[in-house]
């Protein structure tokens, strides 16, 4: 069997188990619906306790944000890290028909920032497809912010470079190349470079660079570690409807979370890593999707499984996927989250990159194969099974099964559970309200607003996540590969 033929096998593995337990929850609703009826309670109790730890470990990650929030990074750098004036940072910000007012909210954070702008190197990398529009808005902007920083470095993605897919990962791979260059000619050592590659309409915190210098300053092997911060997605949130902002909550909420098991943790959108790790493996690459979380892989492969992720409990700031009106929106949310669920396309590059390094141990093989897998099941399969498949089997059992005690008292353990899992929504609308900046209008109203739209979170965890996930799971099982879409912004 060709290698084809073989990564294949794996790329179809991930939606064909999700498929298999979708169909035969449906057959077994007609001919054992008693077998159906006791895994639905067995797995609704599973998820009462998934829930009860998500919970737990959303509180301790709000906890040490908040902590971390009140520290003034910059006076800690100052007094505890001698010599940190070395660092520089390099902030590379992808963009693909953006409009000006988004680049220039996000270069203006970046003047803002509680660090000295002389240490930073801005590299605003476009594309050729937007050649145009890009090059214009690019000459006002450096004409605006070119002073402020070390460095304002532009590049544009020429078109149809062989090996690529057009997206962020191929324009931030050749813009990495150029700029290597440019450093080798100013001989800055690797290992006092940072970079950080954020989405184009990232707003930093303005202690991000100066608790990001502190970190890569003091943790074991610096170099061998990307950063990860809470990406929040504030910039908009008080303008988009209610379905969005549910949505982008639960991303935060997830992100949190993870922040609280760094061992199982990826990298996700805008994130930092040192410039050593990053030539070392090529820079981003440059024909997948999901090239924020795969940079996290290529680097654990390059060191032989010796890589890390790093929390940092500071936000990053993002946009909803808003588009022009709410259908244009609502349109928008569901590709992105598509593209987001089409990191299923790790699973494959795993298993066959893992069993090539036999130097990296088994349980690290073991442990992220598991999180991965089981994640991109869980998002595609659960709340499908929770909300529609375990009622078939109370409709459709025969009336053997319907005179059954454990068939009566289904429902009224069903309800339980599910009475017990609303103390989840009822944490996540009150904790929401700490994460979101002050309102733009209607206060009073709004904060009642942003704590009722909690009762989507059933229709968003199905429209917005087990259906987009199935779609990429599917598409990728009859290799109807994704290409990158670039979510609006508004």
């Amino acid at each position: 069997m060709s290698d084809y033929f073989k990564y294949r096998i794996l790329e179809i593995i991930p939606g064909f188990l999700v498929w298999t337990t979708l169909i035969l929850s449906v057959i077994l609703s007609f001919v054992k619906p008693l077998w159906l009826i006791y895994f639905i309670i067995v797995f609704d109790l599973y998820w009462f306790l998934r829930v009860s730890y998500f919970i737990f470990y959303l509180f301790l990650s709000g906890f040490r944000m908040r902590r971390t929030l009140k520290i003034d990074w910059q006076k800690k750098l100052e007094d505890e890290v001698p010599g940190w004036q070395k660092l520089v940072h390099l902030v590379f910000l992808p963009t693909y028909e953006e409009s000006f007012e988004i680049i220039d909210a996000t270069l203006k954070n970046l003047t803002q920032v509680n660090y000295p702008l002389n240490k930073i190197i801005i590299v605003l990398c476009g594309e050729a497809r937007d050649k145009a529009q890009f090059e214009k808005n690019a000459f006002e902007l450096e004409k605006i912010y070119g002073s402020f920083f070390k460095k304002f470095i532009v590049t544009v993605h020429p078109v149809d470079m062989p090996g690529e897919i057009p997206g962020k990962g191929s324009n931030l791979n050749y813009a990495g190349h150029l700029v290597q260059q440019m450093i080798d000619g100013w001989q800055i050592p690797y290992e006092d470079i940072v970079v950080s590659s954020f989405d184009i309409d990232t707003r930093v915190h303005k202690n991000y660079f100066a608790h990001l210098s502190y970190l890569y300053s003091t943790v074991e092997n610096p170099l061998r570690a990307s950063y990860q911060p809470v990406a929040l997605y504030n910039n908009n949130i008080w303008e988009s409807n209610p379905l969005l902002r549910v949505t982008a909550f639960g991303t935060t909420f997830w992100i949190m979370t993870e922040l609280e098991r760094p061992d199982r943790l990826f990298t996700f959108s805008s994130h930092s890593m040192s410039w050593q790790a990053l030539v070392d493996v090529g820079f981003w690459q440059k024909n997948i999707v999901t090239e924020d979380s795969r940079i996290f892989l290529q680097c654990f492969l390059r060191y032989g499984g010796d890589y890390r992720v790093v929390p940092m409990y500071l936000p990053v700031s993002m946009y909803t996927a808003k588009g022009e009106n709410f259908w244009d929106s609502v349109k928008n949310l569901y590709k992105q989250q598509r593209r987001w669920a089409w990191g299923v396309e790790h699973f494959p590059f795993m298993v066959w990159h893992f069993k090539k390094h036999r130097h990296i141990s088994w349980g690290k093989k073991i442990k992220y194969l598991f999180n991965l897998g089981e994640g991109m099941y869980s998002w595609a399969s659960v709340p499908i099974l929770i909300f529609i498949c375990g009622r078939l089997p109370l409709y459709f059992a025969p009336e053997a099964v319907r005179s059954m005690a454990i068939y009566q008292n289904t429902p009224f353990t069903l309800e339980n559970l599910m009475n017990l899992s609303m103390a989840g929504i009822v944490f996540s609308s009150i904790f929401s309200l700490f994460l979101l900046p002050p309102p733009t209008r209607r206060k009073h109203w709004g904060y009642l607003i942003m704590i009722l739209q909690w009762i989507l979170l059933p229709v968003t965890l199905i429209i917005f996540g087990s259906v987009p996930a199935i779609d990429a799971q599917t598409r990728l099982m009859f290799g109807k590969y994704l290409g990158f879409y670039v979510a609006k912004k508004k």
